[in-house]
């Protein structure tokens, strides 16, 4: 037996059974060969990498029993049956119960041999689905939610930790894309609210004559159209997280009812004059600079300081060029299990093209990219073309920050070890040891 993808055939006949294996040693088809289904049997698991070619007819378990069998032990691990001239009825009535294809006899080698590759690309696709969305629920922990090895998503990381357990109020800054929303729901998962609803609003997405009822809910009859009562999103939130997200762009008039019910933390359902008590955190984000904001009086000044109790800012994904890597690989991995493709195969060239360009979108944009690159619909690499990073820049800086990434993408594929990133690098231990040091990289080994 091997790992590699191949061909179990089960067959009694020691003819047609020696026929089948050399068609497929010939297309250069690794193959296994029984002589009953009970060996077979001996031989599959969950996860088996390969598929099945019996004979419908064998002595002992016949191949109706092994198919189904076979479904029991892995339901997408493809079965091609083997059928006599009077066995086609059987043959149908197998691909009702999950049989992948079938073959009748008497069949040419050419034949055989098609009708296995197609049900071994079916099978290397379901078993590389399988080992993406392994790797990815492996990643479910913070560190795998909020990617990155530099001191700035660290940093992030690190407040989360310690703002998750607390109930303060949180102001998220960060540009577009940079994940606000993702940071606010590991806030909330770190939380002991952890088991209350997680509410997002886009304040920017609902027409200001929506808003109130979509915040604090309604009576039934409150307004011409209100046929029943509506539970807001603020209660609906109670006992969890109201994520409020472009708050910036939130209606004054809305801004002052709002800091009514985060100071008291009591609301009214329009129509009603019941005060109703909500225990929600609440955690805002925003592209703006809401101190400038409320300077210029587009955003309420005292709205600002009930918001901000905790700020946690976060970085562009320009300021830390040497987590790109590793997040295209993790959004890589995430694209081929959502679109059932296999990973483009490694690369380097796309080192520098993704280091050097500027990431105005951040790190959606970033994903957009290897969702396209796994689509195969990129227009040569990469498809944005190379962009010098925004603002002047010194040479000596901009060499700086490359050979930084460089060195971090290298010691992060090489599970931090010196000595194996040193040779990917093809530097001395010595010399890479000291540039670790020189860009506070950490050593690792």
């Amino acid at each position: 037996m091997t790992d590699a993808l191949h061909v179990l055939v089960v067959e009694d006949d020691p003819n047609v059974r020696l026929g089948c294996e050399q068609a497929l040693q010939l297309e250069d088809i690794p193959v296994t060969a029984v002589e009953s289904a009970e060996q077979a049997l001996r031989l599959l698991a969950p996860g088996f990498p390969g598929v099945v070619v019996s004979d419908i007819r064998l002595p002992g378990m016949d191949g109706m029993a092994l198919l189904k069998e076979v479904r029991r032990i892995d339901p997408e691990l493809p079965v091609v049956l083997i059928t006599g001239h009077g066995d086609v009825s059987l043959a149908v009535q197998a691909m009702k119960d999950g049989a992948h294809d079938f073959v009748e006899k008497p069949f040419s080698p050419d034949y055989l041999v098609e009708i296995a590759r197609r049900a071994l690309d079916k099978r290397r696709l379901t078993l590389e689905v399988r080992q993406l969305r392994a790797r990815l629920e492996s990643r479910d922990q913070l560190e795998g939610r909020l990617i990155g090895q530099s001191q700035a998503m660290m940093r992030v990381r690190q407040l989360v930790t310690d703002l998750g357990n607390s109930a303060a109020d949180i102001l998220i800054e960060g540009e577009t894309g940079t994940g606000k929303e993702l940071v606010a729901r590991c806030l909330h998962d770190a939380s002991p609210r952890r088991n209350g609803n997680f509410v997002a609003i886009n304040c920017g997405g609902l027409p200001e004559t929506l808003f109130e009822s979509e915040i604090f809910g309604h009576e039934a009859g409150a307004y011409t159209g209100a046929g029943k009562r509506r539970i807001g999103k603020i209660e609906h939130a109670s006992g969890g997280t109201l994520f409020l997200d472009e708050i910036e762009s939130m209606p004054m008039a809305m801004q002052i009812k709002l800091l009514r019910v985060l100071q008291e933390r009591t609301l009214e359902r329009l129509g009603s004059n019941t005060p109703i008590p909500v225990n929600c955190r609440v955690i805002a984000a925003t592209k703006a600079d809401l101190k400038v904001l409320s300077d210029q009086g587009q955003f309420r000044a005292d709205f600002y300081y009930r918001l901000n109790v905790a700020t946690l800012p976060l970085p562009p994904l320009r300021e830390r060029r040497e987590d790109i890597p590793l997040l295209f690989e993790h959004f890589l991995l995430q694209a081929a299990a959502r679109h059932e493709r296999p990973v483009p195969a490694a690369d380097s060239s796309r080192t520098g093209p993704l280091l050097a360009y500027d990431w105005p979108g951040n790190v959606r944009e970033l994903r957009n990219v290897a969702d396209r690159c796994v689509l195969g619909i990129e227009a040569g690499f990469p498809p944005f073309g190379t962009q010098a990073p925004a603002g002047p820049q010194a040479l000596a800086e901009s060499v700086a920050a490359f050979e930084r990434s460089l060195i971090a993408d290298a010691l992060a594929r090489n599970g931090g070890s010196l000595a194996r990133a040193a040779e990917a690098l093809c530097v001395a231990k010595t010399t890479l040891h000291d540039k670790i040091r020189k860009y506070r990289l950490g050593e690792q080994g």
